[in-house]
């Protein structure tokens, strides 16, 4: 294998094709195709962010209905439930 400055010189410029043949570079060399690229993945955060926290709040919703047997929690929850029912009819 030559040793010298031709052949450090010859890696480096097949190494920097390698590198702008990347495609994490090829995105970020494109205006259009990093605001879409950003766009959609804002989009994919914020729908996974809604349907989990959806998720998540029903579930401990759920829960949290279930807890008649402890008395003092399971009248809390009671008179929650009879409070939101009085603000509907009104």
């Amino acid at each position: 294998m030559p040793d010298g400055p031709d052949h450090d010189l010859a890696a480096l410029r097949v190494e920097l094709e390698r590198l702008n043949s990347h495609r994490f570079i090829r995105l970020h060399n494109s205006l259009p195709r990093l605001l879409a690229f950003n766009f959609a993945r804002g989009l994919a955060f914020g729908l996974g962010t809604v349907v989990g926290a959806s998720v998540l709040l029903s579930m401990v919703v759920w829960s949290l209905g279930q807890i008649n047997f402890i008395p003092v929690i399971g009248e809390w929850a009671s008179e929650i439930a009879r409070e939101i029912e009085a603000g509907r009819g009104n």
